[in-house]
């Protein structure tokens, strides 16, 4: 039995529609935590084993385990929590006692790019992240953690943005050149690593995308695919704080966001080369012609 947290999310979505069109054949049971079963489709409840609460909690997570194999970990973003560390140490505790408790054999967890280089340490969410893996890692249960650069799903936020105004904005450097991936290809690596329980020990998988873009690149691929003017524009750590802020960010959280995308401008996703078995396959472009540019006339 494979146990999949955050089915609603982005990710999660994708993971679970993968594994039930490989389910189809195979004789894996699917068991999902989720806050609001309503979010699923019938179809899916259908299918699926539900247990309705959050996977952050403990009396949840134990009912959860019982019996299953494997868990896929994916953290819920909280942008009201008073620390970092709520927001992934201290949630990611109950579930890892759990893994030990009910003989979890492998996880598959979603996590960030920059273990090992330089600004680490001080890259607010990627630090922890990290540091969440680390206390699943410290179980002993066989965990991989996708180590993942920006989604390029991110940009769905700012669709209306998009479409309005020909305008998306972030804090990097508009020249900067990073690698970024589609959240699709992050699922498939997800369901590949669950479906093929023969790994041990604990590793990171990258999930790189197949290229480096800036995001003036970002802006001239949206600009080409969607027929009208995109352009970048760069906002400063100010004005972002006041923006989030505005929107009930903690302080904690905006200022982890904040030290995350300096660290990336300072190369915090590229101490990891891409290869065949890093790369990701889905393109910019076509991520801009398949979901971003439906999203945009929708």
């Amino acid at each position: 039995m494979i146990v999949i947290t955050a089915p609603t999310s982005n990710i999660g979505s994708h993971l679970l529609n993968l594994l039930l069109d490989e389910n189809s054949s195979r004789t894996e049971e699917l068991r999902v935590i989720v806050r609001d079963p309503a979010k699923l489709s019938a179809p899916v409840r259908a299918r699926v084993d539900v247990v309705t609460g959050s996977h952050g909690d403990a009396e949840v997570v134990d009912r959860a385990f019982a019996g299953a194999d494997a868990v896929f970990w994916l953290l819920p973003p909280n942008p009201q929590a008073p620390s970092l560390d709520v927001a992934f140490s201290d949630f990611t505790r109950p579930a890892a006692k759990a893994f030990t408790a009910n003989g979890i054999g492998h996880v598959v967890g979603v996590s960030a790019l920059g273990r090992g280089t330089p600004g680490a340490a001080r890259a607010g969410l990627v630090t922890a992240s990290l540091a969440a893996d680390d206390l699943i890692a410290g179980t002993g249960v066989a965990y991989r953690a996708l180590a993942n650069p920006s989604f390029m799903d991110n940009l769905l936020r700012q669709v209306v943005s998009i479409r309005d105004n020909g305008v998306f904005t972030d804090i990097v450097d508009a020249d900067h050149k990073a690698p970024t991936a589609a959240t699709r290809d992050i699922a498939a690596a997800a369901a590949g690593l669950l479906l093929d329980r023969s790994w041990t020990g604990f590793d990171e998988v990258p999930v790189l995308g197949p290229e480096d873009l800036s995001s003036n690149d970002l802006a001239r691929i949206m600009s080409e695919v969607l027929g009208r003017p995109v352009r970048y524009e760069r906002q400063s750590a100010d004005d972002f704080r006041a923006t989030m802020t505005g929107y009930g960010s903690s302080e904690a959280f905006v200022a982890g966001y904040v030290d995350m995308m300096r660290a990336k401008d300072d190369g915090l996703d590229a101490g990891v080369q891409r290869t065949p078995e890093t790369a990701s396959p889905t393109t910019f472009r076509e991520w801009c012609e398949e979901v971003l540019k439906p999203a945009v006339q929708g």
